[in-house]
């Protein structure tokens, strides 16, 4: 996967598209950010974990684009809903709301939870197998919903 980000940049300098341009480049470096948090010299990302990069990067995206929206500041909810735009193509295809409900719903039965207690449990399951695939914040709220 980051070699097919590298691939879009040189792609989109030569094109001259400055909005992918500064988009990569921020997602390049975010990617070179958590290389260097795991500790370890040389350490490359992993395309689940640049997946998972990316899906912190369009969530603050959508963050910024409900404050610019509330600040009244259209011309920066244009750049940051088309930085999102160009984020979200490199992120895999996201689970509909039905199959995201299901896997919940059956992670629920597989695990026994009953109670609003058992949340945790449920979530540290949900979130590993739905990383990168849908809205942990939605998947939360659902499973949430199913327990109380």
């Amino acid at each position: 996967m980051q070699e097919k980000i590298q691939e879009e940049l040189k792609k989109s300098l030569k094109n001259k598209d400055e909005a992918t341009v500064s988009t990569l480049r921020l997602l390049i470096a975010a990617i070179k950010n958590f290389e260097i948090s795991k500790g370890k010299a040389g350490y490359k990302a992993n395309d689940e974990e640049i997946a998972g990069v990316i899906q912190k990067q369009v969530k603050q995206r959508k963050e910024s684009i409900e404050q610019y929206k509330a600040g009244n500041r259209q011309d920066l909810v244009e750049k940051e809903s088309r930085e999102l735009e160009i984020l979200e193509k490199y992120l895999p295809r996201q689970l509909s709301e039905e199959e995201v409900e299901q896997i919940v719903e059956k992670k629920i039965k597989e695990i026994g939870a009953s109670s609003l207690g058992d949340i945790g449990k449920v979530m540290g399951i949900l979130s590993n197998e739905l990383k990168g695939k849908a809205d942990l914040g939605r998947v939360g709220k659902m499973v949430h919903d199913k327990l109380s």
